[in-house]
């Protein structure tokens, strides 16, 4: 079929899908932030809402700005960053980490965790705080990636809205917290702060999972909600990097619509819980 039989809708469609790889390719070459194996319907979604937003014409138009304004990339990246999060979300998750997993931790001298993909770092402080109340987080060191060095500097700062308080603190119930969570932080005006000890061995650092290798050989990983944004392809090479990364015996740590059931090293790995998504690295 000619371009021009298409009906109008489909030979818009077409178009815009066209000039969304184009700016994906044009932000990896200009930038180096490789979105070209991501979920195609995601990085669609946010890349028209902003042209929405910003009451563009089109595709194109958004990747001129892109291309020739350095400070505007930050907004785009913000854009395509996976940076929804809470305070212990999915608070059963916790629970069942805290029971079955930390028992485990427990018997090693010291502990590797890599957080990936830690966003503004709710997550991150939602483990310190488990860590602490089961007395590893002195001898845990704990690593927090993002590629997204803007959303690294909020969590680095352990700063957040004094209305998600509420809810934050029904999570932290739910994951079966030991004590009062307005113990491990601070009210100001409206804002919370998050005790300065929790972050002692949290090292916040930029990695990119799509470009970058084997972070750090850890005792647990970490990386809830992000494997749901990629290609089936990048989530077996993401996947193949945390099987690289963990000692024998290490666990992983998935989010909830999340699983290794069709990557290429499920074999690998024990089924600690099905539902919370957590496995084990066969020691043999």
């Amino acid at each position: 079929m000619l371009a021009s039989d298409q009906p109008e809708n489909e030979r818009i469609i077409s178009t815009q899908n066209i000039e969304i790889e184009l700016l994906i390719e044009a932000i990896y070459q200009r930038y180096g932030y490789d979105f070209r194996s991501y979920n195609k319907a995601h990085v669609k979604r946010r890349i028209l809402h902003r042209v929405s937003s910003l009451g563009l014409n089109s595709v194109s138009e958004l990747q001129h700005k892109i291309l020739h304004e350095d400070d505007f990339f930050d907004v785009i990246l913000k854009d395509l960053s996976i940076n929804v999060t809470e305070m212990y979300r999915d608070p059963s998750f916790y629970a069942v980490m805290r029971k079955e997993v930390f028992p485990l931790l427990k018997t090693y001298p010291y502990i590797k965790v890599w957080h990936a993909g830690c966003a503004t770092g709710e997550e991150v402080y939602s483990f310190a705080i488990m860590l602490k109340e089961e007395g590893l987080l002195d001898r845990a060191q704990v690593y927090a990636t993002d590629f997204n060095p803007l959303v690294l500097e909020i969590a680095k700062k352990g700063i957040y809205p004094v209305s998600r308080i509420k809810e934050y603190t029904a999570n932290y119930q739910l994951a079966e917290g030991h004590y009062s969570f307005s113990d491990y932080y601070v009210a100001r005006y409206d804002s919370v702060i998050f005790n300065q000890d929790l972050k002692k061995n949290i090292v916040f650092a930029e990695h990119n999972l799509v470009t970058d290798s084997v972070f750090a050989e850890v005792n647990l990983i970490i990386c809830r909600n992000v494997l749901i944004y990629f290609n089936r392809e990048l989530q077996n090479k993401v996947i193949r990097l945390f099987t690289e990364s963990l000692i024998k015996g290490g666990y992983l740590g998935l989010g909830s619509k999340e699983n290794l059931m069709f990557t290429d090293v499920y074999e690998q790995y024990t089924v600690i819980d099905a539902k919370e998504k957590i496995y084990k690295k066969k020691v043999l």
